[in-house]
């Protein structure tokens, strides 16, 4: 099988959609560790990718988002690190069921701003992915993501973790919030799609993305990859949220439909996305939605060029 970076130059790929609200969805308590569920329910997690498999994702994101051991130790679980991120390769590699795909292992933000602007010391965040890169890569993932990233630092603290870990192909993802005029985009820390691209590039990353944030739909991210595209030759991957969330009953409820999502999929496969997926409140029927934009894409001719 091509590595995931290649493989993106020949065809459009899908990838799954959110985690955490379908965990929640499954029984997991709000501020749960549902990274944990890699060993405490690994039915239940497995069940969730193999929906999202069976609806035409062709790259699954393991249940690792948090499992890095800062993230792990607020609920008492850093001594499990290794075993709850090489878990989650396996768990998505099963749910593959033996179809082609790649598992892509996510490591997210390590939850603090790291000095001197924050209290989070260096050298704690750099050990902290360089452990969980490790465990992810000598699990088998074919590709590593280092995602949700504000900050250029941490950012670079991940990739360099992932280059450490020798991840065959290595995604920087960002979230960014649309402006109050809807005129730009920029991360929390300050940090805009062209020169996250260009240090992304500089850094050893194979692909640049985005996801999650605020006012992000799909219309934002092709507006953001054609930034990025304008800066790097770097294939570029796209996830946004099912809508804004609005508060119901103490809950966030992310309501946009998988039809109204998978229309604006054609203008990012246009902009150039080598991988569209979902992320917030994202579920396997928008995956759907969206593979069948992409099955058609990719039908037509040279539909794969740059």
């Amino acid at each position: 099988m091509k590595l995931l970076h290649e493989a993106v130059l020949e065809r459009r790929l899908v990838a799954d959609g959110a985690m955490g609200t379908e965990l929640m969805a499954a029984g997991l308590e709000a501020g749960g560790c549902g990274e944990a569920w890699n060993l405490l329910h690994p039915d239940r997690v497995l069940a969730i990718q193999r929906r999202y498999a069976d609806a035409g994702a062709d790259c699954l994101l393991t249940n690792t988002f948090g499992a890095s051991r800062l993230m792990l130790a607020r609920h008492g679980h850093a001594e499990l690190a290794r075993a709850i991120n090489q878990y989650g390769v396996r768990l998505a590699r099963e749910a593959l069921a033996g179809r082609p795909g790649w598992v892509i292992g996510d490591l997210g933000p390590l939850g603090g701003i790291l000095e001197p602007v924050g209290d989070l010391p260096l050298a704690s965040a750099r050990e902290a992915y360089e452990e969980q890169a490790a465990a992810l890569v000598e699990a088998g993932a074919d590709a590593l993501i280092v995602e949700t990233q504000t900050s250029l630092e941490e950012l670079g603290l991940g990739i360099d973790a992932a280059r450490a870990a020798r991840a065959k192909s290595i995604i920087a993802s960002l979230a960014y919030d649309r402006s109050a005029d809807g005129t730009f985009y920029v991360t929390m820390m300050g940090v805009l799609p062209e020169r996250a691209a260009a240090f992304a590039a500089e850094r050893g990353a194979h692909i640049v993305a985005l996801n999650c944030g605020t006012g992000i739909d799909m219309a934002a991210v092709a507006a953001v990859l054609r930034s990025y595209r304008a800066q790097v030759g770097l294939p570029t991957m796209g996830q946004p949220n099912a809508g804004n969330p609005v508060l119901e009953h103490g809950r966030a409820v992310y309501k946009q439909t998988p039809a109204e999502m998978a229309a604006g999929v054609a203008e990012v496969l246009a902009a150039g996305a080598g991988i569209v997926g979902s992320c917030c409140g994202s579920t396997p029927a928008h995956t759907a939605a969206i593979r069948k934009v992409v099955d058609e894409f990719n039908r037509r001719p040279a539909a794969a060029a740059r």
